[in-house]
C-alpha cells in the first residue's frame, strides 16, 4: 500500500499558561493507507513541527518532512524504518524534524497494527507485554504543604509511586527544596516509591546538584531526575558518584538513538527516560529500549500529556519484565483528559496493561478534537503550504 495523506492537528487549550505542563496543547498526526486510518502524537510546539512538515526546500538536506513521506510504499516495519532514515537523510538540517518524525512514525505503527489485525508490541517482536507500576506525575505545589497534601491524595487514590517535578524546585534554596521533599515523603508515606524531576534546572551546575543530595538519600528517593540538560554528560557522570542510593534518570530531551545511547554509555544514569514523541517515534524508543536493557540501565517512558502518547510509549518496552515502573499522567489538562476514547486504566492491583487491540489501541475523540482544535493558516509567496485539514 502507498501512503495516500499525512495530517497535522493542533489543538490548545483556550489559555496557555507559563507552567511546566505539556498538556497544555497537542499536536496529533493522522496517516491514510490502504483504506486504514493511523494516529499518533508529536511532542513538541504544534505550529513549530507544522511548518517543518511543510516548509519550502532551503537545500538538499533541509527539505520539508511530508516530501520523505507522501508516495512511500508502507507494506510492513520495515518500510516503517526506512520512511525514518529518508526524512532524516532529507531533513538532516531542519532540526526539528526528529520531533515532527515522531509523530508520523508513531502513526504508521498504529496504521500497521491496525492492517494486520495485532498490537504494535506485536509488530515489535515482543511476545508477551508486561504490565507496569505506574507512577502519577505532577508538579511540586507553590508550598511544601500543598505538596504533602498532593502527594496523600494520590496516595488514597492507590499509587504507591509518585514523581514530583519542576515547579519551585531548585529555583530558591537547598532548604526550601529539602522541604519540598520531606513533605512529598510525609505525604506519600514511608514505604512508597518517591521520585524527584529537577527540570534540568541547573543545567551543567554539579554543586548546586550536590546541595539537594541529602535531603534524597533522607527521604529514600529512588532518583533524581534531569538535574542537567541531556547534553550535560561530564555533570551527569559526577554526580552519579556521589549520589548513593539515588539514581540519576534522564533522557527525555533525547531527539535520536545515539543520543540516548551517549547518555546511557557515559552519563552514570540508572534510568533512561525516552519520550517516543519527540525521538523521532516508536522506532528509535524500541531500539533504546533493547540497548538500555544489554546495558543494565533501566528504560522508563516520558509521557505526561494523552493516553495515545501513553500506549506509543509503553510499546518499546512491554516486552522488559524486569523495567517496571511507567510515567502516568494524572493532572493533565482536560485537552489531554478529553482527547481519546480509550484509556489505560489501572487493574484492580494498581498495575497498567499496553493495550491487546490492534493498533496503539487508543482512538482519539473526533469531537473533543474539533473543541480544542486551532486554525491555521501557513501561506508563502502566496502560496498556502498548510491549512487545518477537516476532521
Amino acid at each position: 500500500m502507498k501512503i495516500e495523506s499525512v495530517e497535522f492537528f493542533y489543538l490548545s487549550m483556550p489559555e496557555v499558561l507559563d507552567i511546566g505542563d505539556g498538556s497544555q496543547d497537542a499536536l496529533l498526526v493522522r496517516v491514510r493507507a490502504g483504506g486504514v486510518t493511523g494516529w499518533g502524537e508529536c511532542e513538541a510546539a504544534p505550529l513549530v513541527s507544522i511548518a517543518s512538515l511543510v516548509c519550502p526546500m532551503s537545500h538538499s538536506a533541509c527539505k520539508p518532512v511530508i516530501a520523505s513521506v507522501l508516495g512511500q510504499t508502507l507494506d510492513g516495519p520495515e518500510d516503517i524504518a526506512r520512511i525514518g532514515r529518508t526524512v532524516r537523510d532529507n531533513s538532516l538540517d531542519l532540526l526539528q524534524a526528529d520531533h515532527t518524525l515522531a509523530g508520523i512514525d508513531i502513526a504508521l505503527w498504529d496504521l500497521m497494527g491496525k492492517k494486520k489485525g495485532v498490537p504494535v508490541f506485536d509488530l515489535l517482536g515482543t511476545k508477551k507485554a508486561y504490565p507496569k507500576t505506574p507512577y502519577a506525575s505532577l508538579l511540586f505545589a507553590d508550598t511544601p504543604e500543598q505538596t504533602r497534601v498532593a502527594a496523600q491524595a494520590l496516595r488514597a487514590k492507590g499509587y504507591t509511586a509518585i514523581k514530583f517535578g519542576w515547579g519551585p524546585y531548585g529555583r530558591t534554596t537547598a532548604k526550601a527544596d529539602a522541604d519540598q521533599v520531606h513533605a512529598a515523603r510525609e505525604g506519600l508515606g514511608a514505604d512508597g516509591h518517591l521520585l524527584v524531576d529537577a527540570g534540568t534546572v541547573w543545567v551543567d551546575d554539579v554543586a548546586k546538584a550536590r546541595q539537594r543530595l541529602a535531603a534524597l538519600q533522607e527521604c529514600g528517593a529512588m532518583w533524581l531526575e534531569e538535574p542537567f540538560v541531556s547534553g550535560a554528560i561530564d555533570a551527569y557522570a559526577q554526580l552519579s558518584k556521589e549520589s548513593g542510593t539515588v539514581k540519576l534518570a534522564g533522557g527525555e530531551g533525547c531527539h535520536n538513538f545515539h543520543m540516548a545511547k551517549h547518555m546511557i554509555d557515559h552519563a552514570g544514569l540508572g534510568f533512561v527516560q525516552i519520550d517516543t514523541g519527540r525521538i523521532g517515534g516508536i522506532t528509535d524508543a524500541k531500539l533504546v529500549a533493547d540497548y538500555a536493557a544489554k546495558r543494565g540501565v533501566t528504560y522508563v517512558n516520558h509521557t505526561f500529556t494523552t493516553h495515545l502518547a501513553l500506549s506509543a510509549s509503553l510499546q518499546p518496552f512491554a516486552g522488559l519484565e524486569d523495567h517496571r515502573i511507567c510515567e502516568y499522567p494524572v493532572e493533565a489538562k482536560p485537552l489531554a483528559e478529553e482527547l481519546s476514547r480509550d484509556r489505560l486504566e489501572r487493574d484492580a492491583s494498581g498495575l497498567v496493561h499496553v493495550p491487546e487491540k490492534p493498533g496503539l489501541g487508543v482512538e482519539p475523540d473526533l469531537a473533543a478534537m474539533r473543541k480544542y482544535l486551532v486554525d491555521t493558516e501557513i501561506k508563502v509567496g502566496g502560496k498556502i503550504l498548510y491549512r487545518t485539514p477537516q476532521i
